[in-house]
């Protein structure tokens, strides 16, 4: 993670704004994604979107993941209207990047119930309110990676 977020975070802090961070792999965008960091921005000021290293990406996907390197994706996810800052981290969980960032809520999307969040303890030490936010799950990469390797199942 980039060490001058905890910084930003800090300036953000002291304007008075506060801090969202929601996370992913975001292999190849899909609305599912774009409704997901929407409904993330309403829940604080400020937006930053941690997103998967190539590295993880491979552990938690397999092989052939991801299908866009990691700083496309931030690039592609930083463009967006709703994100103010889209970062790499390198972990299983986005913990690490809480405890750097400590925001004022942990955006997840609807896979996800609030007993679920793997990183429900590090948000729970810190003091940092868990948000199931997006559209119900309609929409996966990896089902549009089968279609377009031609799989039907």
């Amino acid at each position: 993670m980039n060490p001058g977020l905890a910084e930003q975070a800090a300036a953000w802090r002291r304007d008075g704004k506060t801090i969202a961070l929601a996370n992913g792999l975001f292999d190849i965008l899909h609305v599912g994604h774009l409704r997901y960091l929407e409904a993330a921005a309403l829940e604080a000021d400020i937006l930053v979107v941690a997103v998967n290293s190539d590295r993880s990406a491979r552990e938690l996907k397999g092989a052939g993941r991801p299908l866009v390197p990691e700083r496309e994706r931030v690039e592609l996810l930083a463009g967006f209207r709703c994100v103010d800052h889209a970062v790499v981290f390198d972990g299983a969980t986005v913990g690490e990047v809480l405890e750097a960032l400590r925001p004022d809520v942990h955006c997840k999307g609807t896979d996800y119930s609030p007993k679920t969040v793997p990183e429900r303890g590090v948000a729970e030490r810190l003091g940092i309110r868990i948000a199931i936010v997006g559209d119900t799950k309609r929409h996966a990469t990896r089902d549009m990676v089968a279609r377009i390797r031609g799989d039907q199942s």
